[in-house]
């Protein structure tokens, strides 16, 4: 035997503890056999089965939630889903220790036996119950559904319980995206009084894996690397173009609104969070709210926003509760559990909220915390606990009557000071009757229906024909119309899902002097002027800028904070000024559009 290391410790281990197992082993008589010694190592040694591969490769054992039926009972099955509900940590009696009458040989049987005992040394079948010695496990019961975004429409998530023992208690909570390998039983319903008692599908887990950290469901191979920085070395000299094309894939089918879906990007993509000496925590996400009038395409782009994210949740005003957007305490079998609402479930991802108007006002102020804070605290039915809220809010909401530009943001949406001070970048989309945009719009609009020569040689006729101003650069949008089509052909969208993912996991900006210089004098500038919009020009301002500057920053495919980023960031906070001198004559981002040179300019 080894002298040094593990074998050294292992001998002494067998000398310390099995010395007369050892003696007689060397005293037989035919030293060629092989003889057993049992070792007591450690009590409830699992072996956990860890799944790997596609659901592809095998169907049977990968089923989704809502395909589990009688043939998968008794099979390893592996289920991927959300946790929404997880129990309280109980002890439930895993083994007895019974003594035989007769003989009174000891021996341990499982506590829930549906066989008769009897032992090996003689026939009896008489026993007692040894009350002192038994073996316990920890037990937990939580609840997956089956992720939204892979249902089809009108289809309702399906739930399961899985059962969790021993180690595997208390390593996921609500709001974890979790694939769970073990296998299919049922159990009882819980007796209730006049209610026919059926056989439940149950999971008994036997290896969980969280996948919140890795984020599985983008994977980025290594020649699509390539590509994005094959892109950014083609438009080295104007990067500003580059960022156009990449903009132009997000909601191909909405014609302009170049403000909005640059707006869209950054709010995707992020600031960096920041984490001070005392562990006070600065988000690192920001929040976009679109004010407009009907029509405009606010609901379009919270559907695109929710297909780019890898974690989604879509809800409306009406629809939401406040209960529902945080956490709900549910009785179940006559304990209270918790089970996770909107927000927590989009951990990580973004939560789409339309008709953000039509809201209750206490069930607006339960969003507050989970806006800024990042956390949900929790204290209900004596259940009190903080839940973790990492995710993008992203609202739209129609303004209260005719939008009037001399009153505030407040007066307009009537959303509070406090709520609005929250959103990042607030965008007001009105719809002014102006007749050279109406004609490319529904140039656009019709060319996206024909899909034919005609219709774009209509489009072209069109901008040629009604181009008065050179305000909107229309021309050069004709002129380019070809080339443009190329480019967003580039970005489509499971490309733009997997670039935003690769930039907000891989660059982590710093701001340079120059930057920080032009957002502090903005930021100056804005305090001295708010008078009528004092919502919008709080210290919340200060951290929006830079947030949005970093967002450019790895939008731009780069891991410094330029001036160029800290001016884009300025201008996507005066776009929420709705009347502002900088951003065009109109202070309309409905009609903000792709320019030619936009890195002259």
């Amino acid at each position: 035997m080894d002298t040094g290391g593990p074998g050294k410790d292992f001998a002494k281990f067998l000398i310390n503890n099995h010395s007369d197992d050892l003696r007689s082993i060397i005293l037989s008589p035919d030293p060629r056999l092989h003889y057993p010694l049992r070792i007591d190592v450690k009590d409830f040694v699992h072996v956990r089965v860890n799944t790997t591969g596609s659901a592809i490769d095998c169907p049977e054992a990968y089923p989704s939630i809502g395909h589990v039926r009688v043939k998968h009972r008794g099979i390893l099955l592996t289920l991927k889903g959300t946790v929404i509900r997880s129990g309280a940590i109980k002890m439930i009696e895993g083994e007895r220790e019974f003594e035989c009458r007769k003989c009174k040989h000891r021996h341990y049987e499982p506590s829930i036996q549906e066989w008769e005992i009897r032992p090996k040394y003689c026939e009896s079948t008489s026993f007692q119950l040894i009350e002192d010695y038994k073996i316990c496990h920890d037990y937990q019961e939580i609840k997956i559904q089956e992720s939204t975004q892979i249902l089809g429409v009108g289809a309702i998530p399906r739930s399961v319980p899985v059962i969790l023992k021993d180690d595997l208690v208390d390593i996921v909570k609500a709001g974890d995206d979790v694939i769970v390998t073990g296998i299919l039983t049922a159990k009882w319903s819980s007796d209730i009084k006049d209610v026919r008692c059926d056989l439940e599908p149950v999971l008994v887990a036997n290896h969980v894996r969280r996948t919140n950290e890795l984020k599985t469901d983008v994977n980025i191979p290594d020649d699509v690397i390539m590509k994005f920085k094959q892109f950014w070395s083609e438009f080295k000299d104007t990067p500003l173009q580059g960022r156009n094309a990449i903009l132009r894939g997000i909601c191909p089918q909405v014609f302009g609104l170049f403000t909005v879906k640059l707006a869209v990007a950054l709010t995707l993509i992020g600031g960096v969070q920041h984490i001070d000496v005392s562990g006070t925590k600065v988000r690192g996400e920001s929040h976009l709210l679109l004010v407009g009038d009907p029509g405009t395409g606010k609901s379009q782009f919270l559907k695109f926003a929710a297909k780019l994210s890898n974690r989604s949740v879509i809800t409306t005003g009406l629809g939401s509760t406040s209960a529902g957007l945080t956490v709900t305490a549910v009785k179940d079998g006559g304990e209270w559990m918790l089970e996770a609402g909107a927000l927590v479930l989009a951990d990580g991802g973004i939560c789409c909220i339309d008709e953000f108007d039509s809201m209750r006002e206490h069930d607006r102020a339960t969003i507050h915390e989970a806006m800024e804070q990042q956390t949900i605290s929790v204290a209900k039915a004596g259940l009190v606990t903080t839940l973790s809220t990492r995710t993008i809010v992203f609202g739209a909401t129609n303004p209260k009557g005719h939008y009037d530009p001399d009153q505030s943001l407040s007066v307009n949406t009537t959303l509070s000071g406090p709520l609005i001070s929250r959103f990042d970048i607030v965008l007001v989309l009105l719809d002014t009757k102006n007749p050279e945009w109406d004609a490319v719009v529904s140039s656009h609009i019709l060319a996206e229906v024909m899909a034919t020569e005609i219709s774009k040689e209509l489009l072209i006729y069109a901008m040629q024909h009604f181009n008065n101003s050179d305000n909107y650069g229309w021309q050069a949008e004709s002129e380019k119309v070809n080339c443009d089509e190329d480019l967003a052909d580039c970005w489509p969208l499971p490309m733009l899902r997997r670039y935003i993912h690769f930039v907000k996991g891989y660059f982590r900006p710093v701001l340079t002097k120059e930057a920080e210089k032009i957002i502090s004098s903005y930021y100056q500038l804005q305090r001295r002027s708010a008078t009528d919009n004092a919502a919008r020009t709080t210290v919340r301002m200060l951290e929006s800028l830079i947030r949005l500057a970093q967002a450019h920053a790895r939008l731009m495919f780069r891991n410094e904070v330029t001036r160029l980023d800290a001016i884009t960031a300025i201008l996507c906070v005066e776009s929420s000024m709705t009347t502002s001198a900088i951003v065009d004559s109109v202070g309309n981002a409905l009609h903000s559009n792709f320019t030619d040179n936009p890195d002259q300019e």
